[in-house]
This record gives C-alpha cells, structure tokens and sequence, in this order.
C-alpha cells in the first residue's frame, strides 16, 4: 500500500492541508541553494477545532452546574422543610446513600473543573508562547503565570483559580450532611453514622460550589479570548509545528542527536544505548515527586495523630479495621457552634477547616498533572522508533485516554478526593428543628486508607519518572526547542533514523521522514 503523501517541506511537490481538502499549497525554496526551509508549514499543524468545540462545551456545561447549584441553593433556602441554619432534609436513610451523593459530587466537580482547567491551561500555554517563555509542551497551570499584573494568566488570577479549585471540592464535600436529633438541650457530642440518621443538604456549601465554578469559567473564557492560541491541541508536534513556523521557536542547527539533557553541549555526540530518565531531565517533575511523597508523609502522620488521641495505639484502632465508617470506629474530633446571630462566621469557619485539608490534596493532585503528561509527551515522540512511526494527525481524546498513565490520575483524583471525604467526616446536631452545632469527626482508619492509596500513586509516578528510555532516540520530554531540533521533515507519521549527511559534512545525521529510516551508527558522532 502507497505511503500517504507526506507534508513536507522536504520536496518541491504539491501537498495537502491538515483538513485534507482538495486546497494544494506550493513549497517555499531558498532562492540562494534551492533547498526548503526548514519550517514547518502553516497549515501543516492541526489547529485542533474538535477540540476546542469540546473545551467550549465543557465550559457550557460548567456554566450550567454552577447555575444549577446556586438554584437550587435558593430553592433549598426556601424551602418549608429547610432548618434556620439553611440545610434541608433529604429521603436517605442509609448510609451508603450519602457516600453515593458525595461520591457523585466529587465527580461532577472534577469534569467541571477539568474542562475549565483545560481551556485555562491553553490559554496559559499561548500566553508563554506569545512571550518566548513556553519551555515544555506542559507546564504547572496554577503555578505558571504570564507576564501583567491584570492577566487572566498572570499570578493574582492563577493564585484565584488554585484558591477557587480548593474552593470546589471543598463545597463537594460540604454539601451533603449527616443530622441526628440530641435531646440533651444544646449538648453536642461526636456521633457516629448511624443507618437512621437524616442526610440534610446545605444550602451555603450550594451557593458557594455554584459560584467558584462559575468564576472559573469566567475566567477560562476571558483568559481565551485575550489569549493569541494557535492551536488546541495538546500534541507536542502540533505545538512545536506551530511555534517554527510562526518564528516563536527556531531549530538550531547541529544538534540531532542532543536531547534536552544536553542543552548546555555544543559539539556533536555518540548515540546512548539509554536516555536519561524524566527525573534527570526535568526539574519541576522533581519537585512534583518530592511534593507527593511529603504528601503522603505528612498523611501518614495526621494518621497517628488522630489515632493517638482517638484509640491510644495503632493496634487497637486496626482491631475496627473498615473502608468506611462505622458505629464501632475510633474516632476524634471537634465541635463549632452554630446558635447566635453569627452561624454565617461559624460556617466560615468550617470552609476554612475543611480547606485546610483539602487544599494540599488538591493541588498536589494538579501538581501530579505534570508527571502523567510530561511521560505521555515523550512515548508519543519515541513512536518514531517503532514500527507504525510517531502518528502528528491523532484524535484529541487519544492523548489521554491512550495514556494508562493520564487514566490513572483521572480516577486518582476523584478517588482520594472521595476517600478524604471518608477520613473527615461532617455531622450535624439538630435540636427542635434547629441545627445547633456541627461535628468535625476525624477517623484514623480511614486517614490511614488514604495514606495508602497516596503511597500506591507514588510508587507509580516515582517509579515512571525514574525509569530510562532505551534506544538511541533523544529524549526530549515534551521539551518544545528539543523537538524542533530533532524534527527536520513533517509528515502525517514520522519515522526517526540515520539520514544522508547535509553539504558533506564529516559527521553524520539523524532525522525524521515519512518512510522508515535505517538505524544510526552507535559509533559514529552526529551533528
């Protein structure tokens, strides 16, 4: 079967755009020495329009929910059934029910958040471009800013969307609460989770979940629309294209065999049996790896903790060991008021508490973000190496959902999210129809569950990150000026191998092409 004609500047023929349309474009041709350019052409890059079609949707459907939330935040207020304190009850009386509706909002506020993130994060990723600053394919969203004090991807606004994601899952968390009835005139005490306790849904934690998200997208579409984006697609190839051929990124010359290890070699190199790892290679992946494991660390500790003040020992709390909660679990905790003309201050004071836990899980859980792509980048570029070649032309959702790596911190996310919401528990004391106090209960079983499900996504992102490609290909991690030096022809798929020396040169070459490319010479240097 006849290789599909390539897009290439490598040749004086006709070629077809991205979209495949009877439209033909002439080759640009140095006037001095006949020969192409080494750019990419303007319509070789997929501007990727499916995939801002579906970022646009996502928005919308954010936009929806956040509405969605705050109406029925007001309906909950004026409700009959709804007591002074602003939560109203509903028809669950088992436990299991509860942890349904709660699992349920962590997911929904996971697809909302990740559809604003994604559209923030190509914002941010054109605003660096447009700068000369964008170094890797991707970058720490919430911890990346451009330049101007009033950018939607400058720091005040990238500090308000961190700020307004530990915001989201914590309302998650605070919408749904279990209330029991206390006769003992205005005592609380920490109570288990009984099968007959009333679930309430609070009509504040409503309000304020409706509108973070909101404000997320607010600022997700003011960041698109000030924002110079050449391309939504999250390909490396799509990105680097797009940088070469609007002069943001230039290849340099001499450097086919350098990977983004060798940045600060200048002279020509042996082909490695093995690359360097994305440890080595990537210092904000350090830190990323680093920061989980002081995540899990300091879970581990909170851990005994609780278990020290709750059971006394570690033994006697795994005597009750469970996934979930019970009547015979250990537990500690503490209460806040709500009585007086001040609930609004007391429930403030509950956001603040269960953010201040669930605010480093989340943004480590982004951080992780970095690691799972910065891996993917870099297997879709050793592609070339393989038989079937480095596919440019892919469907946008290929990138995660062919990446087991991106999947598993997909369900991480809405996982540990969930099982904080096991290990911190809200239960509210109600007295004559008035909520009077809520209960912050800490279980250390399940704090220890969590500490386990982080020490297992460690592992896993410690042991990809540590692991060192074979073969003699460059590692380039998603490294966008690494990329373009190794990238010499475009096509639809690309093949990596040893090419023809340029001008006679007494070093040898590797390159791309749209047919496979014999293997390089492990003892020759290249330039």
């Amino acid at each position: 079967m006849e290789a599909p004609h390539p897009f290439s500047y490598s040749t004086g023929d006709l070629y077809r755009d991205s979209s495949h349309t009877n439209t033909t474009y002439t080759t640009d041709f140095s006037a001095s020495t006949g020969k192409p350019k080494p750019v990419a052409g303007a319509d070789f890059y997929d501007r990727s329009y499916f995939s801002r079609r579906v970022a646009l949707f996502g928005l919308f459907i954010s936009f929806l929910v956040g509405i969605a939330c705050i109406v029925c935040s007001v309906h909950v207020f004026l409700s009959k059934r709804t007591m002074l304190t602003g939560v109203a009850f509903l028809p669950l009386e088992q436990w299991w029910q509860r942890e349904l509706v709660g699992l349920g909002a962590t997911l929904l506020v996971a697809l909302c958040t990740e559809a604003t993130g994604f559209v923030h994060n190509v914002a941010l990723r054109s605003a660096l471009a447009s700068e000369q600053r964008l170094r890797f394919n991707t970058n720490l969203r919430l911890l990346s800013a451009a330049k101007g004090a009033l950018n939607p991807n400058g720091k005040m606004f990238n500090g308000l969307m961190a700020l307004l994601l530990v915001v989201s899952y914590s309302s998650g968390i605070l919408v749904t609460l279990a209330v029991v009835t206390d006769s003992s005139e205005g005592r609380t005490r920490a109570v288990p989770l009984p099968s007959t306790t009333q679930i309430y849904i609070s009509n504040v934690a409503l309000l304020v979940l409706g509108g973070a998200l909101l404000l997320q997208v607010v600022i997700a579409v003011v960041a698109m629309a000030t924002a110079d984006i050449r391309t939504w697609s999250s390909s490396p190839f799509d990105i680097t294209a797009a940088l070469v051929h609007h002069t943001q990124v230039t290849p340099l010359q001499g450097r086919c065999m350098h990977g983004v290890k060798d940045v600060d070699i200048h002279v020509p190199l042996l082909p490695r049996k093995k690359q360097p790892s994305a440890w080595r290679s990537h210092s904000s992946l350090r830190k990323v790896i680093i920061t989980i494991w002081v995540l899990m660390l300091a879970c581990i500790a909170w851990a005994f903790v609780v278990t020290h003040i709750s059971a006394g020992n570690v033994r006697n709390v795994f005597t009750s060991w469970s996934f979930f909660s019970g009547q015979r679990s250990d537990v500690a905790g503490y209460h806040i008021s709500l009585l007086g003309k001040t609930a609004w201050v007391d429930w403030v004071v509950c956001y603040l508490s269960t953010m201040a836990v669930q605010g480093w899980v989340t943004l480590t859980l982004h951080c992780s973000e970095l690691v799972a792509n910065v891996i993917r980048d870099e297997k879709v570029w050793r592609c070339a190496t393989e038989m079937k070649g480095a596919k440019v032309l892919t469907h946008p959702l290929a990138p995660v959902l062919g990446s087991w790596l991106s999947l598993t911190l997909l369900c991480a996310k809405a996982l540990l999210h969930w099982m904080l919401g096991l290990a911190i528990s809200l239960q509210g004391t109600a007295s004559a129809g008035v909520l009077t106090s809520i209960s912050v209960s800490m279980y250390p079983v399940q704090i220890f569950n969590l500490a386990a499900a982080l020490f297992v996504l460690s592992l896993i992102f410690t042991a990809t990150a540590f692991y060192s490609p074979k073969g003699p290909q460059p590692a380039a991690y998603g490294h966008v000026q690494t990329l373009a030096n190794l990238i010499d022809e475009w096509s639809p798929v690309m093949w990596w191998g040893d090419k023809p020396a340029p001008g006679g040169s007494s070093f040898r070459h590797a390159g791309t092409n749209d047919s496979p490319l014999p293997p390089v010479w492990m003892n020759e240097k290249y330039a």
